[in-house]
Formats: C-alpha cells, sequence, structure tokens
C-alpha cells in the first residue's frame, strides 16, 4: 500500500514563501505521476502541479505559473512545492496525490485520476 505524508503548511503573510513535501513509501514502483491539489473551503478540489516521474515533465494550473515550482528528489518518491508570491486566494488545503496515469491525463488534471492521496496540509495566506 502507497502512503503519502505531506509536511510544510503553516501561516504567512502574502507576499511569503512555503515549502510543502511529501514523502511517498511503499509500492510506488507503477506510480507514473505525483502533484499537488489542493482545496478552499467551499470551493472543489483543483490541481495546482502535477509531475512525471519517469521523464519530470510537469503541468501547474494557470493561477500559480510564475509563482510556484514542483520538484522531485532524484531516486527518491519524495516532492516538492515551492510556493513563492503566495496571495489570500492561494489558502486552501494542499493535498499530494499519486497515481499510475500519466500527468496528461484529463481525469489527473480534473483531481480524480489519483490513486493515492495524503491528509493534506494547510496553508493559509493574509492579506
Amino acid at each position: 500500500q502507497v502512503q503519502l505524508v505531506e509536511s510544510g503548511g503553516g501561516s504567512v503573510s502574502a507576499g511569503g514563501s512555503l515549502r510543502l513535501s511529501c514523502a511517498a513509501s511503499g509500492d510506488m514502483y507503477s506510480s507514473r505521476c505525483m502533484g499537488w491539489y489542493r482545496q478552499a473551503p467551499g470551493k472543489e478540489r483543483e490541481v495546482v502541479a502535477v509531475l512525471s516521474t519517469g521523464g519530470g515533465s510537469t503541468f501547474y494550473a494557470e493561477s500559480v505559473k510564475g509563482r510556484f515550482s514542483i520538484s522531485k528528489d532524484s531516486g527518491k518518491y519524495t516532492i516538492y512545492l515551492q510556493m513563492n508570491n503566495l496571495k489570500p486566494e492561494d489558502t486552501a488545503t494542499y493535498y499530494c496525490a499519486a497515481g499510475d496515469q500519466p500527468c496528461g491525463k484529463q481525469a489527473v488534471r480534473k483531481g480524480y485520476g489519483m490513486a493515492y492521496w495524503g491528509k493534506g496540509t494547510l496553508v493559509t495566506i493574509s492579506s
């Protein structure tokens, strides 16, 4: 079984930065895509950024392009989300996810194509 554990959430002022980490354990051999999603109160879950575990290609939501960066430890199934120039609208619970579908699949980008999910870490941005 796969387990994903997020860390690094917290509260910062607008314009600040945070770095989220997600450590995966278990049988990750077939996982082709890992990434970050978020869900704000009263809103649907949305993709933030995903990364192909094989080739390293990435996809970002338009709202975070140029501000967030997803990366992966070489040889490990640990991913990071560097978040810069944070805005109040970035406030949400951020979830790490992994799955065996390619990151390019619409299901993955819509948020329902991942098989494994972490419990989430809260990010709060004050104005």
